[in-house]
């Protein structure tokens, strides 16, 4: 999260459906479930996409999150760039109480004083929480995985004066190869080892993420639709005005920020579309990382997750995404971006490139 969303407010997380619900609650009156209860619902709960904040689905809050968590019967493994949730910690301190092993890797380059209380209160409920590896520019992963079988891919950090006004996705992932690579990198990085990260079926890591990130682009035969917080990367820059000069409709929502005016006006001449927010804390904040090509057609694809499309992103950070063509995950976060995109007008001031 950049210093200029620092006022982002509370707010509420929830689970999309295949189909469009209606919103029953906020995020601030929601109260985690105990853990026995929380096993009993997990098995529902754990399935598609995760936005924040939204008018889908019927599940209000962190509660997907806080149940998954919960769920844990053996082991929860989570790393984080922001842990600023005290109900987040409760419930790891909680767990850990259950005798589930529970382990936390927590940034330090940029957000240890952020994160400092979130450590202190881990350490005192019996928790192994360690600070990241500092040889990484940043730890900005945004992980967790339950009993070494499910893990949730998140762009958001776990900081709840976000959750009302910064658009945020997350991904659940059961495939046994992706959680085993995950969990391989995790159990590295927690005692400072290196590791080359296993791909597993649908993984991107970084450092040096560079190069899938821009598969995804240079493969949209149709439609190219991105989220991100940064720009920045003049190959990916490159690579989008490349999409857009072939023929490929490229639509780029984001929130204003001027260092990104020329990545932005070299999009627009080539025939690319801009949408951005006002950078205010009374308007949506553009902090997901994703990219979709090719939604509703056979070559769909998505990538989702920490990766920003900056250099520092990309080749310096530990970071980590998923890159898919599952059916229901293209088309649930496409929905949502789709809509980002055409909220986005002077009406919302919003500036536009069009």
């Amino acid at each position: 999260m950049s210093l200029v969303a620092a006022c982002r407010r509370v707010g509420l997380l929830v689970l999309v459906a295949s189909t469009v619900l209606t919103l029953v609650t906020a995020a601030g009156a929601v109260v985690p479930e105990s853990a026995g209860h929380a096993r009993t619902q997990a098995a529902s709960s754990v399935a598609g996409v995760i936005v924040e904040p939204s008018k889908l689905g019927s599940t209000a809050g962190m509660k997907p999150v806080y149940q998954f968590v919960l769920s844990a019967r053996k082991s929860v493994d989570l790393t984080m760039y922001e842990l600023i949730d005290p109900s987040m910690v409760n419930d790891l301190v909680a767990d850990q109480r259950r005798r589930v092993k529970v382990r936390v890797i927590l940034d330090t380059n940029r957000e240890r004083s952020r994160n400092e209380p979130a450590f202190e209160a881990l350490k005192a409920g019996g928790v192994k929480v360690v600070w990241a590896d500092t040889d990484y520019e940043a730890t900005h992963q945004k992980t967790i995985t339950v009993d070494g079988a499910r893990s949730l891919i998140l762009t958001a950090n776990l900081t709840y004066e976000y959750y009302t006004t910064t658009r945020d996705f997350g991904v659940w992932d059961t495939n046994p190869e992706d959680v085993a690579a995950i969990e391989a990198v995790f159990n590295a990085d927690f005692v400072h080892r290196p590791i080359r990260p296993p791909n597993g079926k649908d993984l991107v890591w970084s450092p040096g993420s560079q190069a899938r990130m821009l598969a995804v682009v240079a493969g949209a035969k149709h439609t190219l639709s991105i989220e991100n917080e940064e720009m920045g990367d003049s190959t990916v820059t490159s690579a989008i005005v490349a999409a857009a000069a072939r023929g490929v409709k490229v639509e780029v929502t984001m929130t204003e920020n001027s260092s990104y005016d020329s990545d932005w006006t070299a999009i627009v001449r080539a025939g690319g579309h801009v949408h951005l927010y006002k950078d205010s804390s009374s308007d949506l904040y553009i902090h997901a990382k994703t990219t979709i090509a090719d939604a509703g057609f056979g070559t769909r694809r998505i990538y989702v997750g920490s990766i920003n499309f900056s250099s520092a992103s990309m080749d310096r950070n530990r970071e980590l995404g998923i890159i898919t063509t599952d059916t229901t995950i293209v088309n649930d976060v496409n929905t949502v971006v789709t809509r980002d995109y055409s909220n986005c007008r002077a009406a919302t001031d919003c500036r536009n490139y069009d």
